[in-house]
C-alpha cells in the first residue's frame, strides 16, 4: 500500500478528484494548507493597500491506495493539477505499512 501526498493550487481539486474517482481510488482527505517554495508568496491587495504575504494558499491531497494503482495514481493527480506555471505543487508517495477500518476492523488493502 502507498500513501500519496500532494500539494496542489486549490482550483485544480476539483480536476484530481476527478482523474482520481476515474481510477477507482474511493476516498482522500483533503486539507487546505499554506505555504511557500520557489512562488515565493505573492502580493495580494486589501482594501487598496498592496501588502506581500510569504504563505500561498494551497490544498494537500492524502490518498492511502493499493501498490497496483498508486502510480496510475500519482500519474493522475500530476497531469491534472498541472497548470504549467511556477506554484503547481508536490506530489509525495510514501509506502504505508497498515490500515485499519475502525468500524469493522478490516486490515490491510481491504480497508482501503
Amino acid at each position: 500500500m502507498k500513501l500519496i501526498i500532494a500539494i496542489i493550487k486549490p482550483f485544480k481539486l476539483d480536476d484530481v478528484r476527478e482523474a482520481l474517482t476515474a481510477l477507482g481510488v474511493s476516498g482522500m482527505t483533503i486539507t487546505e494548507v499554506k505555504g511557500f517554495g520557489r512562488q515565493k508568496g505573492q502580493t495580494e491587495i486589501y482594501r487598496g493597500a498592496e501588502y506581500s504575504t510569504n504563505m500561498v494558499p494551497k490544498v494537500k491531497v492524502e490518498v492511502a491506495c493499493d501498490d497496483a494503482v498508486a502510480d496510475r495514481a500519482l500519474e493522475a493527480i500530476q497531469q491534472a493539477a498541472n497548470t504549467g506555471s511556477i506554484g503547481d505543487g508536490k506530489i509525495f508517495m510514501l509506502e504505508l505499512n497498515a490500515a485499519v477500518r475502525i468500524r469493522t476492523g478490516e486490515t490491510g488493502a481491504v480497508a482501503l
